[in-house]
This record gives C-alpha cells, structure tokens and sequence, in this order.
C-alpha cells in the first residue's frame, strides 16, 4: 500500500469513525428522550436497575441502528475525508503530480466494500443471534419478559397458542397446539389438538415437555390420550421474533427462506409477500449501499474548495434520491401481483443508479 492510499484510507476511516458514533448515538438521544417515560416504569427497581436496563437496551439494538444507517455512515465519511483534501488544495497538488483522481477514491471504494462486507455480517449472523433480545419492548426488563402466542406456525404446519410465555424458564403456560397434516389434494386437515398445563423448552431445542398434556384425535371414540413431549422447529428463543410480522427483519436470509417455503402451510398470501419483499432487499440493500456512494463520489471529488459546499448539496440530493427510490420499492414489492414483480421492485434502484453511478465517473475530471 502506498502513503497516498494510507493517507486517503486514513482520513476515510477517521471520518466513517465520527460518522458512526454522531449518527448512532442522535439515534440513540432520540429514542431515549421519546420513550423515557417507558424505561421509568419500573424506577422502583431502582436507578441501577434502570440505567443498567438502559444500556443493555440501546447496547443490543446498536446493531439495528448500524444496519439502518450503514449506508448513509459511509457517505457521510467519504464527504469528511475528500472534503478536508480539498479544503487543504491536496487534490491539486494529487492531480499536478500526474495521479489520476479516480485512483485517490480507490482505497474508499475498497474499504466500503469491506465495510458492507461488515454489513452483511452484521444482518446475517449478528442480528438473528440477538433477535428474540432485540424483539423486547423499551418498558421490558430483560429475562422477565412475557408474551402471548397465537397461532404460529411451526415446520410440521401445526399451530401454536398460548395465554402466556415466560421467557426466563421458556415455559408456555395452558399452551394449545392444534395438529395439522396436509392431504394428497393439498388441502390442510385438524387431525387433533395437544393441550396442557405447561410446556417447557428445557434444552431450547424445540422439544417441549408437557405438564398434564393431553392429546384429543379428531373423530376418535378413545377420548383424551396422554403425550408427554411434543417436538416442533419452534423454539423458545424463536417464538418472541415469530409473534409479530415486523419482527421477521430480524431474521436472516437463510431463516426467511425456510419461512418463505412454508407456503404450503396456509400462510397468508401478504405475509407471503412480504417474506420474498425482504428477501430479495437483503440481497439487493449492500449493492444498493455501495451505489449510494459511488452515486457521490465523482461530484465530491473536486479542486475548487469554493464548489465543495455545492458538491455536498449536489452529492447528498443523489443519496437522498436513492434512499427515497429504494424506500418507495420497498412500500410497493409488498404489494406486487407476483413474486417475479417484488423482485422487479426489489432490484429497481440498483438499474437506476448502476448506470448512474458509471455515468458520473466517466464524466469524472480527473
């Protein structure tokens, strides 16, 4: 690596580094200053319990943050690092020395994709790890959270309820699992109904141990039968991400795939769709990422510091047209007539500003 590329990965990296913690932590100042009022409702625990809940809270949930303003981090960091090269002429004194300045945005575009690499990393494997801590509400304290269950689907197409989940001891009180087989004619028949006092996840490993648990067969003259342990994919750990539809961002890609292929088990045709909707942006937002930047880059890199101010303006109006295209895709792949047209969505700002991007750097002076 020659000291140009240092310097330039230097100053990016510096910037990318303020980027991150102003943006993360106004996030942050936001939302505790908004829900404050929720954190206090258990002040009698007192104030360490409190502020320790705090912490935790927002600790976790930095990682939702960073995946949402991952994007907007790094261009924020390109603009402080080009913005200060050409505030001290060093652009000039690059191009008089016969260095092209598409060679100067080389090490920011190496370490942006690194940093999506980052990104990626983060969504797939970070998140869904943490996800049913992350699901907890802000009044929450954490281990003593409880949650209803009604109706979630697990891998045999059986539904799951109950009045309560305890999530300190995993244990689903009065819990009701109504079995369900798919036919030759693939349509979905109750074969029965599991009921007990207790269902507990001992080992989270979906095998539930039954409390007084009674299995009741339709059309059968035998009466209730008793069943001891009923295993399922569903864990423990799974059910405070599976209860709500907007907790599912917290899956992975491979996770929304094994929930997407239970089409078959009766879903809903817009759970459907927006299961393929996140799919298809998991792939598409790190491009979409990188296009941001490579959108802004051409216009910061600039000789005249009395132009920069324009070329932020300039460059953060393609950002923000960007970021409101990919936004509106996402507001309408849900709601496409077919899966092939959420993929269109999808993929819809990437055939925008792909040319975009290669249009402003071959009109790049350099």
């Amino acid at each position: 690596m020659k000291i140009l590329d240092k310097y330039v990965a230097k100053n990016f990296l510096l910037g990318y580094a303020i980027a991150f913690f102003v943006l993360i932590g106004l996030r942050m100042v936001i939302d505790l200053f908004v829900n404050l009022d929720e954190f206090t409702e258990h002040s009698d625990l007192g104030i360490f319990a409190v502020t320790k809940n705090i912490l935790v809270f927002y600790g976790l949930n930095a990682t939702l943050y960073f995946r949402d303003f991952a994007g907007m981090i790094t261009v924020v960091a390109a603009a402080f690092s080009l913005g200060k090269m050409v505030r001290l002429n060093e652009l000039v004194a690059i191009m008089a020395s016969g260095v092209s300045l598409k060679r100067v945005i080389g090490p920011i575009v190496l370490l942006a994709m690194l940093l999506t690499g980052l990104l990626v990393v983060d969504q797939e494997l970070i998140i869904p790890s943490l996800s049913d801590k992350l699901a907890r509400s802000h009044d929450d304290i954490p281990g003593q959270e409880h949650y209803n269950v009604w109706f979630i689907t697990d891998g045999e197409g059986s539904l799951i309820c109950s009045q309560k989940l305890d999530v300190e001891t995993s244990t689903l009180h009065q819990p009701t699992i109504i079995i369900r087989r798919k036919s030759r004619s693939g349509i979905w028949k109750v074969i029965g109904q599991i009921s007990a006092e207790k269902a507990v996840d001992i080992n989270k490993n979906g095998q539930w141990i039954l409390t007084n648990g009674r299995f009741i067969a339709k059309d059968s003259t035998k009466g209730p039968q008793p069943i001891s342990v009923y295993n399922s994919d569903i864990t423990a750990r799974d059910i405070p991400v599976r209860r709500k539809s907007e907790h599912k961002t917290l899956l992975s890609w491979r996770q929304l795939a094994a929930l997407a292929s239970q089409a078959q088990y009766g879903a809903k045709i817009t759970d459907l769709r927006q299961l393929y909707s996140q799919k298809h942006f998991r792939i598409t937002e790190p491009i979409i990422n990188l296009l941001m930047l490579m959108v802004c880059l051409p216009l910061l890199v600039c000789r005249d510091p009395k132009s920069m101010k324009s070329a932020v303006m300039t460059s953060f109006f393609m950002v923000g047209a960007c970021f409101i295209t990919t936004f509106i895709c996402k507001m309408f792949a849900p709601e496409a007539d077919s899966f092939y047209q959420i993929g269109f969505w999808a993929w819809l700002p990437v055939f925008i500003f792909l040319p975009t991007a290669f249009v402003e750097l071959d009109l790049m002076k350099t």
